[in-house]
């Protein structure tokens, strides 16, 4: 499956993870795609199967999360970008209702599977020729600015920008640049419930604006199409009309 560049994504079975890959496929990327479900993974695939390898992977997993790039490495001998967007929401509950085990799954989804995707990521980056790489990390407007009832995630997100900044620091001496796009109501899945109003900050519930997933996946190929010593290293896109800015 020759390419020019390798790409790994995860979360690649849906969303924004979907379309990511098929912008990057459309850029002439070969896509190393990961996550739970293998029928999902097959459906993102099937866009360009020549140029796409499925591995199914339990990212909070650091043995599945090394198999993982083992296989990556194995296949194409090298790795010029990691997306970081697989994610993991926590039940909308007030903060005093959240179980341990609610709040761990948020952290080890979202903060403890890109740090080992990450650290995997260097692994491979720093030793390879030409040396380095792109990682891109998945914030969130809530990486700015919390919804009600979303402390696991909120807190997670909030993390990922100072994973970012680390990551962006660290690989310096390895040719690693590290970004993170930061994205508001992109339309997928995961946000059809804003059709029929979700709660803000004032109590109220309010049907927000959302945007089409493809300008996301737009954003992270221009972030990508950087050479190494340029690098994009906080991006927000947001549907323009979302109850972001102001007072709420």
């Amino acid at each position: 499956m020759p390419s020019s560049k390798i790409a790994l994504v995860t979360g690649a079975g849906s969303g924004i993870g979907r379309a990511t890959t098929h912008a990057l496929l459309r850029e002439g990327y070969t896509v190393v795609l990961a996550g739970r479900r293998q029928e999902a993974l097959e459906q993102t695939a099937a866009a360009d199967p020549a140029h796409t390898l499925i591995v199914p992977t339990d990212l909070c997993d650091e043995a599945a999360v090394r198999a993982l790039f083992d296989k990556t490495k194995a296949t194409f001998g090298r790795l010029d970008l990691l997306f970081n967007n697989a994610g993991s929401g926590a039940p909308p509950v007030p903060l005093e209702d959240l179980t341990l085990a609610q709040w761990r799954k948020g952290i080890d989804v979202n903060l403890t599977g890109v740090f080992l995707c990450t650290r995997e990521a260097f692994r491979i980056m720093k030793d390879q020729s030409p040396r380095g790489g792109r990682i891109i990390n998945n914030g969130s407007i809530s990486a700015h600015a919390p919804r009600p009832n979303s402390a696991p995630y909120t807190a997670s997100k909030h993390a990922i920008t100072g994973l970012t900044k680390s990551t962006a620091l660290d690989g310096r001496k390895y040719d690693i640049a590290c970004g993170q796009i930061d994205i508001g109501n992109a339309a997928t899945d995961m946000t059809a419930r804003m059709k029929d109003g979700v709660p803000q900050a004032n109590g109220s519930t309010m049907v927000e604006p959302t945007m089409d997933v493809d300008c996301v996946a737009r954003a992270v190929v221009y972030m990508a199409s950087l050479p190494l010593d340029a690098n994009v290293l906080f991006l927000t896109v947001m549907a323009t009309k979302m109850p972001l800015v102001g007072r709420g």
